[in-house]
C-alpha cells in the first residue's frame, strides 16, 4: 500500500496552446513538507492549483489517498490553500476570520471556541482574538492566513509563496517556525517558492521544475550536492559550470587539466558538463596546485569572502574564509568528491 497521500500521474495542462505542465508524475508522501521550487512560469504554482482543484488538467489522473479526485471540487477536497494575498476578512476580527471555516460547516460554537482558542496559542496569538486585521502586523496576519487554514484540520496544506510580502528577517523567522508547526501538526505541506534557499531550509523534499517539467526531485542535501543537471546545479545555490571531457570512469579534464573524479558511466571523450560550488574551491600559494589565476574582485560577505578568479579564461566564483588579494595569483586545489560531472543538456 502506498504511503503517498497526493499523486500525480501524467499530467499535462496547456494554457492557449502553451505547454504549462509536461506529462508531470509526482507523489508525496503523508506528514512531508514538499516544496515546488522553479524560476517563474515553470508550472510549480498551475501544479499546486490541479492539487487544489483549482485548474483541471487536460491529461492524467491526481489521486488523494488513492482515490481518483479530478472531478472532485476544491470545496470537497480534504486540503485547504494559503495564498501570497492572504485574503482575510477586515470587517472581522482574528477570531472570527479563524473561525469562518467552521461556521460554513455549522459546527457546535462551544467547539468553534475550543478549536480557535487552541489554534491561537498554538500560533503565539493567544490575546490577539479581539483585534482587528488592520491592526496586525504582516507576520501576524500570515500566521492568522495559516491558522484560519489548519483550524479545518485539513489533512493537506497548499502553499503558494505566503512569505512574499514580507521583510526578509521576518521571512527566515516564518521558514523555522513553519517548519516546527508541520512536525508538530503531522500534517503534509505542499509549498510553492521560488527562493532557494527557502527550499533548502524548509523542505523534506524538494520538486525542482522548470518549464513544465520535473528536473529533479529529492531531499536537499542530495538536491544540493549531486544536481542532476546544470540547471539544476545553478538554480540550488551558486555554481561554477564548466566543460569537460571524460577520458575514462572517474577521470575527467576541464581548463587542459586532468582531474580525478567520482562519476562514471559515460561514454569515453564524452563532452559533460563540470560542476563545482564556489566553498569547495581551497585557496593555495601560486606554484602549489593543477589550478591557477589571477584575483579579479574581492567581496567581504560577514561570514566568508567571496572572490572572482580567473584560471585560463574561465571566471571560477570562490567562497572562503580566507582572503586573497585583488590582482595577485592564487592555486585552487579541490577533491575528486567536489567534482561532479552531468550529461550534457541537449538543446532542442
Amino acid at each position: 500500500m502506498s504511503n503517498a497521500i497526493i499523486e500525480l500521474n501524467n499530467i499535462t495542462k496547456k494554457f492557449d496552446g502553451e505547454t504549462v505542465l509536461d506529462n508531470i508524475t509526482l507523489s508525496v508522501m503523508k506528514n512531508e513538507f514538499v516544496t515546488l521550487l522553479g524560476p517563474s512560469g515553470c508550472g510549480k504554482t498551475t501544479t499546486l492549483r490541479i492539487i487544489g482543484g483549482f485548474e483541471t488538467p487536460d491529461e492524467g489522473k491526481i489521486y488523494f489517498d488513492g482515490n481518483l479526485i479530478n472531478e472532485v471540487p476544491p470545496f470537497k477536497r480534504q486540503l485547504n490553500t494559503v495564498f501570497q494575498k492572504y485574503a482575510l476578512f477586515p470587517h472581522m476580527n482574528v477570531f472570527e476570520n479563524i473561525a469562518f471555516g467552521l461556521r460554513i460547516k455549522k459546527m457546535d460554537e462551544q467547539l468553534i471556541n475550543s478549536k480557535v482558542e487552541k489554534i491561537l496559542e498554538l500560533f503565539n496569538l493567544k490575546n490577539f482574538g479581539k483585534r482587528r486585521i488592520d491592526q496586525l502586523s504582516g507576520g501576524q496576519q500570515q500566521r492568522i492566513a495559516i491558522a484560519r487554514a489548519l483550524v479545518n484540520e485539513p489533512k493537506v496544506l497548499l502553499l503558494d509563496e505566503p512569505l512574499g510580502a514580507l521583510d526578509l528577517k521576518l521571512r527566515k523567522e516564518m521558514q523555522h517556525e513553519l517548519k516546527a508547526m508541520q512536525k508538530q501538526l503531522g500534517i503534509t505541506f505542499i509549498y510553492v517558492t521560488h527562493d532557494q534557499e527557502e527550499a533548502l531550509t524548509m523542505s523534506d523534499t524538494i520538486v525542482v521544475m522548470n518549464e513544465g517539467i520535473i528536473q529533479q526531485m529529492g531531499p536537499p542535501m542530495d538536491i544540493y550536492n549531486e544536481p542532476k543537471n546544470a540547471f539544476v546545479a545553478d538554480f540550488i545555490g551558486e555554481s561554477n559550470i564548466l566543460d569537460g571531457i571524460m577520458h575514462k570512469d572517474y577521470l575527467v579534464e576541464f581548463l587542459g587539466k586532468k582531474f580525478e573524479c567520482l562519476d562514471y558511466g559515460f561514454g569515453k571523450g564524452e563532452k559533460v558538463d563540470v560542476v563545482i560550488r564556489p566553498e569547495d574551491l581551497e585557496l593555495k600559494p601560486a606554484g602549489k596546485s593543477k589550478l591557477e589565476g589571477k584575483v579579479k574582485s574581492v567581496i567581504f560577505k560577514g561570514v566568508h569572502y567571496e572572490m572572482q578568479i580567473v584560471v585560463n579564461g574561465y571566471e571560477f566564483l570562490v567562497q572562503s574564509t580566507d582572503m586573497a588579494t585583488v590582482g595577485t595569483t592564487v592555486g585552487l586545489t579541490l577533491t575528486p568528491d567536489d567534482i561532479h560531472i552531468m550529461k550534457k543538456e541537449v538543446i532542442l
